[in-house]
Protein backbone atom coordinates (compact mmCIF):
# COMPACT_ATOMS: atom_id res chain seq x y z
CA UNK A 1 0.00 0.00 0.00
CA UNK A 2 1.63 3.64 -0.85
CA UNK A 3 1.89 6.08 1.80
CA UNK A 4 -0.35 8.19 0.58
CA UNK A 5 -2.64 5.67 1.23
CA UNK A 6 -1.77 5.28 4.95
CA UNK A 7 -2.18 9.21 4.85
CA UNK A 8 -6.45 9.62 3.67
CA UNK A 9 -6.91 7.09 6.37
CA UNK A 10 -4.85 9.19 9.15
CA UNK A 11 -6.78 11.90 8.03
CA UNK A 12 -10.19 10.23 8.21
CA UNK A 13 -10.19 7.96 11.18
CA UNK A 14 -6.30 7.50 12.44
CA UNK A 15 -3.59 8.82 14.28
CA UNK A 16 -3.57 12.30 12.35
CA UNK A 17 -0.66 14.66 12.94
CA UNK A 18 -2.54 17.59 12.62
CA UNK A 19 -4.89 16.99 15.66
CA UNK A 20 -8.18 14.53 15.81
CA UNK A 21 -8.93 12.82 12.47
CA UNK A 22 -12.24 13.86 10.53
CA UNK A 23 -14.31 11.42 12.32
CA UNK A 24 -13.52 12.16 15.82
CA UNK A 25 -13.95 15.85 14.83
CA UNK A 26 -17.58 15.24 13.34
CA UNK A 27 -18.23 12.44 16.27
CA UNK A 28 -18.00 15.81 18.83
CA UNK A 29 -20.30 17.93 17.13
CA UNK A 30 -23.51 18.34 19.07
CA UNK A 31 -26.62 17.17 16.94
CA UNK A 32 -28.11 21.22 17.77
CA UNK A 33 -24.76 22.63 16.32
CA UNK A 34 -24.61 20.78 13.38
CA UNK A 35 -26.91 22.81 11.10
CA UNK A 36 -26.14 26.23 12.62
CA UNK A 37 -24.61 28.88 10.48
CA UNK A 38 -22.25 30.23 13.54
CA UNK A 39 -20.82 32.46 11.23
CA UNK A 40 -22.65 34.90 9.03
CA UNK A 41 -21.77 33.77 5.27
CA UNK A 42 -20.62 31.00 6.22
CA UNK A 43 -21.06 27.03 5.59
CA UNK A 44 -22.40 25.16 9.00
CA UNK A 45 -20.87 21.99 10.54
CA UNK A 46 -23.43 19.78 8.26
CA UNK A 47 -22.81 22.03 4.72
CA UNK A 48 -18.97 21.07 5.23
CA UNK A 49 -18.98 17.57 5.87
CA UNK A 50 -21.87 16.98 2.88
CA UNK A 51 -18.85 19.11 1.04
CA UNK A 52 -16.02 16.34 2.26
CA UNK A 53 -18.40 13.78 1.12
CA UNK A 54 -19.00 14.67 -2.17
CA UNK A 55 -15.31 15.36 -3.36
CA UNK A 56 -14.10 12.28 -1.21
CA UNK A 57 -16.67 10.64 -3.96
CA UNK A 58 -14.93 12.38 -6.15
CA UNK A 59 -11.42 11.35 -5.89
CA UNK A 60 -13.11 7.65 -5.73
CA UNK A 61 -14.49 8.03 -9.19
CA UNK A 62 -11.62 9.69 -10.46
CA UNK A 63 -8.82 6.86 -8.95
CA UNK A 64 -11.66 4.75 -10.86
CA UNK A 65 -10.62 5.95 -14.11
CA UNK A 66 -13.88 8.21 -14.57
CA UNK A 67 -13.35 11.57 -16.10
CA UNK A 68 -12.82 14.12 -13.37
CA UNK A 69 -15.76 16.53 -13.21
CA UNK A 70 -17.65 18.33 -10.30
CA UNK A 71 -19.01 15.66 -7.65
CA UNK A 72 -22.07 14.09 -8.42
CA UNK A 73 -23.59 15.65 -5.15
CA UNK A 74 -22.55 19.03 -6.05
CA UNK A 75 -19.29 21.47 -4.24
CA UNK A 76 -21.46 22.00 -1.46
CA UNK A 77 -24.68 20.44 -1.09
CA UNK A 78 -27.29 21.57 1.05
CA UNK A 79 -28.31 19.08 3.81
CA UNK A 80 -32.15 17.97 3.03
CA UNK A 81 -33.54 18.01 6.76
CA UNK A 82 -32.11 19.55 10.00
CA UNK A 83 -33.04 16.47 12.29
CA UNK A 84 -30.74 14.51 14.10
CA UNK A 85 -31.60 11.25 11.87
CA UNK A 86 -30.05 13.70 9.15
CA UNK A 87 -27.29 14.43 11.17
CA UNK A 88 -26.02 10.87 11.54
CA UNK A 89 -26.88 9.95 7.84
CA UNK A 90 -24.25 12.92 6.84
CA UNK A 91 -21.47 11.14 9.33
CA UNK A 92 -22.39 7.65 8.08
CA UNK A 93 -22.95 8.77 4.38
CA UNK A 94 -18.77 10.65 5.03
CA UNK A 95 -17.46 7.09 6.68
CA UNK A 96 -19.02 5.06 3.76
CA UNK A 97 -17.56 7.86 1.25
CA UNK A 98 -14.25 7.56 2.69
CA UNK A 99 -14.28 3.40 3.09
CA UNK A 100 -15.07 3.17 -0.61
CA UNK A 101 -12.34 5.31 -1.16
CA UNK A 102 -9.34 3.87 0.70
CA UNK A 103 -10.65 0.42 -1.08
CA UNK A 104 -10.14 1.78 -4.24
CA UNK A 105 -6.77 3.18 -3.77
CA UNK A 106 -5.79 0.17 -1.82
CA UNK A 107 -6.34 -1.78 -5.21
CA UNK A 108 -4.35 0.72 -7.34
CA UNK A 109 -0.99 -0.79 -8.55
CA UNK A 110 2.43 0.82 -7.36
CA UNK A 111 3.24 1.77 -10.85
CA UNK A 112 -0.23 3.56 -11.68
CA UNK A 113 0.44 6.01 -8.71
CA UNK A 114 2.17 8.92 -11.42
CA UNK A 115 -0.73 8.07 -14.18
CA UNK A 116 -2.41 11.01 -14.85
CA UNK A 117 -6.16 12.19 -14.14
CA UNK A 118 -8.60 11.97 -17.26
CA UNK A 119 -9.59 15.96 -17.64
CA UNK A 120 -13.45 16.90 -17.80
CA UNK A 121 -13.87 19.33 -20.45
CA UNK A 122 -11.38 16.96 -22.92
CA UNK A 123 -11.21 13.18 -22.31
CA UNK A 124 -8.37 12.35 -24.41
CA UNK A 125 -6.66 15.40 -22.50
CA UNK A 126 -5.09 14.90 -18.82
CA UNK A 127 -6.09 17.07 -15.95
CA UNK A 128 -2.34 17.55 -14.78
CA UNK A 129 -2.92 15.34 -11.68
CA UNK A 130 -1.99 12.11 -10.81
CA UNK A 131 -3.24 9.21 -8.89
CA UNK A 132 -0.77 10.35 -5.63
CA UNK A 133 -1.69 14.16 -5.80
CA UNK A 134 -4.80 13.84 -5.97
CA UNK A 135 -5.14 11.33 -2.82
CA UNK A 136 -2.73 13.69 -1.04
CA UNK A 137 -5.06 16.86 -2.09
CA UNK A 138 -7.97 14.88 -0.75
CA UNK A 139 -6.04 14.37 2.39
CA UNK A 140 -4.78 17.92 2.87
CA UNK A 141 -8.79 18.70 1.98
CA UNK A 142 -10.30 16.91 5.06
CA UNK A 143 -7.12 18.13 7.25
CA UNK A 144 -8.34 21.78 6.82
CA UNK A 145 -11.83 21.18 7.03
CA UNK A 146 -11.76 19.19 10.15
CA UNK A 147 -9.96 22.49 11.38
CA UNK A 148 -12.69 24.22 10.34
CA UNK A 149 -15.53 21.78 12.16
CA UNK A 150 -13.07 21.96 15.26
CA UNK A 151 -13.22 25.84 15.67
CA UNK A 152 -17.23 25.88 14.76
CA UNK A 153 -18.01 23.49 17.25
CA UNK A 154 -16.31 25.43 19.74
CA UNK A 155 -19.24 28.11 19.68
Amino acid sequence: MLNITKEIQKAFNGDAWHGNHVMQTLNNVKVENAFEHFIPNAHSIAEIALHLTSWTEEVTSRLMQNVASEPVRGDWPIPESKTPQAWEKIIFDFKVANEELIRHSIEIKDNQWDDKIIGEINPALESGLTYAELLNGLAQHHAYHSGQIALLSKF
